[in-house]
């Protein structure tokens, strides 16, 4: 009986051995499909919330508002980038960095376009393309912006901040939308 019981348990410890092995590739298996997975969802998510991003802007664009990321400061005086104090939508102040934010591409031209910032803390905006240089502090509350006529063409935009010791997460909303109350600084 001792016997025919070890032989019988030691068949059920190969079969119990065959049945973990298939049951730890399995779970290796789905262990690697959840990471691809999880890393696909992540990678999705990242890509749509680039920062910094440079975007090309037709006349039908969409979506509409079109949303930019980034982070607003840098050690450059924006009246430096601007080269002047002021325009006439706003004071040229606050510090940014060397290289632009975004470069914005219209393809067309616009009758009306608004470009905001919104952030939680106190920043400034400079745009450089066609036609000129626009700056704004205070274009809606603490956030700047400018809207108006905008010509086709190229537009080099920087986001700044008040101390070049501070950076600020921010938002751009580009729109096409016309605004009855914009604010008080009009391109």
């Amino acid at each position: 009986m001792k016997r025919r019981g070890t032989k019988f348990s030691s068949k059920l410890s190969w079969a119990t051995a065959i049945s973990l092995k298939a049951r730890n590739s399995y779970v290796v298996v789905m262990l690697a499909g959840a990471i691809i997975v999880a890393a696909l969802a992540q990678a999705q998510l990242a890509q749509s919330q680039q920062i910094f991003e440079n975007v090309r802007i037709g006349q039908n664009f969409s979506p509409d508002p079109m949303t930019l990321r980034g982070i607003s400061g840098g050690a450059v005086p924006a009246s430096q980038v601007a080269n002047r104090k002021g325009t006439p939508t706003g004071p040229c102040v606050g510090f940014v960095d060397a290289q632009p934010d975004h470069v914005i591409e219209l393809t067309n031209f616009f009758n009306y376009l608004s470009l905001q910032v919104q952030s939680p803390e106190d920043t400034t905006i400079v745009i450089s393309g066609p036609g000129g240089t626009w700056c704004n502090d205070d274009f809606q509350g603490k956030n700047p912006g400018v809207a108006g006529q905008w010509l086709a063409g190229t537009y080099r935009v920087w986001v700044g901040s008040y101390d070049k010791t501070n950076f600020h997460p921010y938002l751009i909303k580009i729109s096409k939308v016309q605004l009855l109350n914009p604010g008080p600084s009009r391109r």
